[in-house]
């Protein structure tokens, strides 16, 4: 039996989320590699929260294995710590790539993700990489708990494809004007949310995004200098948790978590 390909998985995916939008018409399918994989990317995204086919996911989670293994796994454990404090780390790179017991994803309210195609939030990649199964999961949180997910609160969720085992969601604060006091204790809230979850499921690793600086524009300094004071602050009474990686991806954020952990 001929083995299958990994453009063959790519191109059966895109074809059976096709099938699931006969009002769009006709789609053609892009003959390169980076074309095919915006369109499935796409189709991902805007995919409403519903169940999918054993065939389908199994396809799927070869699929995106296989594009984590490509793109390369960074072990937690490997990376320097913090002259500050040896629980601390400081990485820029691909949160999505980070192997840990857990990372944090930057969710909107709703919780299932981001559904513009393509878009760079973390939360779209996330989504994008961990596989559809994630939004199915986020959208039973949030059917079952009955109203949006509050600024400040964290879920935790099986992380699907991703080389994490868990994901953590929570929801920062929306800054629309003046920064208020209401905005930095919402910030604030997330982490402790997070870390508490994560140490009550037993997890030792966790790395966080920068929370909020993204779309919901919390300035980044000030969202840098609450992230570390929060989780030194929370290290000090649970032993348990012992990495917490402050996950950058912009030069600019790197520097100023490099100057507050020393």
């Amino acid at each position: 039996m001929t083995e299958v390909t990994h453009e063959e998985k790519r191109e059966y995916l895109i074809k059976e989320l096709l099938a699931e939008l006969p009002q769009q018409g006709e789609v053609r399918i892009p003959a390169d590699e980076s074309g095919q994989k915006r369109l499935l990317r796409s189709l991902m995204n805007i995919r409403p929260p519903r169940p999918a086919g054993d065939r389908f996911l199994a396809v799927q989670d070869e699929y995106l294995s296989e594009e984590v293994m490509e793109k390369g796994v960074t072990d937690s454990a490997t990376l320097p710590v913090s002259p500050l404090d040896a629980r601390l780390v400081l990485w820029r790179g691909d949160i999505t790539t980070l192997k840990s017991d857990a990372i944090v994803n930057a969710a909107n309210s709703a919780l299932r993700g981001c559904f513009i195609p393509c878009h760079s939030c973390v939360d779209n990649i996330i989504h994008s990489v961990s596989g559809i199964q994630l939004r199915l999961a986020c959208d039973e949180i949030t059917n079952r708990q009955g109203y949006e997910e509050p600024a400040g609160r964290a879920k935790i969720t099986p992380a699907y494809n991703l080389p994490c085992r868990y994901v953590l969601h929570t929801v920062g604060p929306v800054v629309t004007g003046m920064l208020t006091e209401t905005h930095k204790k919402q910030l604030a809230g997330c982490y402790r949310s997070c870390l508490q979850l994560a140490a009550d499921k037993g997890l030792k690793s966790i790395a966080f995004c920068c929370i909020s600086t993204g779309e919901f524009h919390f300035p980044q300094k000030k969202a840098a200098e609450i992230a570390v004071r929060t989780v030194t602050d929370f290290l000090q009474t649970d032993t348990q948790i012992e990495k917490v990686i402050f996950n950058v991806f912009k030069q600019e954020d790197y520097d100023i978590y490099k100057k507050l952990l020393g």
